[in-house]
């Protein structure tokens, strides 16, 4: 045993450090779980670019644009602003993540 002595700063240091060690931990593993998820959804984002871009999305489009479709539906994939957005952000993530696997 050393003949320092342990006092409340040594004690208040380390349990702040370990508060950080846990929460950096817990904040990686959640990061690296939602990386995954986000990789594993491409199959699904790329059904939604591959209706986006078909002949589908543009009678789809059309007929809300008459106001054929139900007042009620749901219909924001029919935005063009918003499923363009959405695809650029998802390249933008997937680039950002590919540079710091790369660094």
């Amino acid at each position: 045993m050393s003949n320092r002595t342990i006092n409340m700063t040594n004690i208040e240091r380390i349990k702040e450090m370990e508060s950080i060690l846990d929460e950096g931990v817990n904040l990686m593993d959640s990061l690296e779980e939602n990386f995954a998820e986000l990789e594993a959804y491409q199959t699904k984002i790329q059904q939604l670019e591959d209706y986006y871009t078909s002949r589908d999305w543009k009678d789809d489009h059309a007929a809300d644009e008459k106001g054929d479709l139900p007042s009620e539906l749901k219909r924001g994939v029919l935005s063009e602003d918003g499923i363009y957005n959405f695809l650029e952000r998802n390249r933008e993530l997937l680039e950002r993540i590919r540079e710091r696997d790369d660094s």
